[in-house]
């Protein structure tokens, strides 16, 4: 039975985590897929160390603005198809989503829009929430059954997902609008990997670096894997990796068996 083994991460600027190991890294992780976000670089402008790793194969897509956004897919297994954004032109010059079509699986590799900036951001976050909601309910509806999105979605979904929950409940990222989000996409028949097998508090994805945050552990959980219901069988582990170090975010994990 084929099995595959995936990890997201928001790296915090791929040139950067490149300066502290990430291909030393991924090469050590031998995961079968590796997505990364908040890339921050066009592939010009990446070294060739990190668009050659050996074993993998690599695509992304960059925004227009210089040195923002961007996704990256890593693959040791050559995908059936490649879909480059979500042919909306206001996201897609973000650089936000990369589609991989595995035979098993239909991934998304998301960077999910901030909204701390103003309420213009926030609009713009909640709309892009909406249109991919809508584009994995089409998917669903026309017979896509087995779809994986992974990334970092910005927002904590429940009081436990964050150290704070009462002093941020109106920061964005924990906004009850944000939130309710999630449970719209829980509600269209994805689960949220991780909390499939950890119901308890205390376990995030971000920390804040300038209050030295992840010494104390006082973090969001921003990053996940949402499966749809389909997959249900073939979830096999979805961990937190907040060992591996090198950006604000640590890595998520998740493995299949199919």
């Amino acid at each position: 039975m084929p099995s595959y083994r995936l990890l997201s991460w928001n790296v915090n600027g791929l040139r950067a985590a490149g300066r502290k190991g990430f291909v030393e890294w991924l090469s050590r992780e031998k995961a079968d897929v590796v997505c990364v976000q908040e890339t921050k670089a066009e592939p010009a402008q990446l070294p060739e160390e990190l668009k050659a790793v050996p074993g993998y194969g690599f695509e992304c897509v960059f925004a227009e603005k210089k040195g923002y956004s961007g996704v990256g897919t890593y693959a040791r297994r050559a995908p059936a198809g490649i879909e480059r954004g979500l042919g909306v032109p206001e996201y897609d010059r973000e650089g936000r989503v990369l589609v991989h079509r595995f035979p098993e699986f239909t991934l998304f590799n998301v960077y999910f829009p901030n909204g701390k900036k103003d309420a213009v951001r926030l609009a713009y976050k909640l709309r892009f929430y909406e249109d991919l909601r809508r584009e994995l309910a089409r998917r669903l509806k026309k017979g896509e059954k087995n779809l994986v999105v992974c990334g970092d979605v910005n927002t904590a979904h429940k009081e436990i997902d964050l150290s704070r929950p009462k002093e941020n409940a109106g920061v964005s990222g924990f906004l009850p609008e944000e939130r309710a989000w999630i449970d719209r996409l829980l509600s269209d028949g994805f689960l949220d990997a991780f909390r499939e097998f950890e119901k308890g508090p205390g376990h995030y994805t971000w920390w804040d670096l300038l209050t030295r945050a992840r010494e104390r552990n006082v973090g969001w959980r921003l990053d996940y894997f949402f499966v749809s219901e389909a997959l249900k069988p073939h979830l096999k582990r979805a961990v937190l990796r907040p060992e591996v170090l090198g950006s604000d975010h640590c890595p998520v994990e998740l493995e299949l068996s199919f």
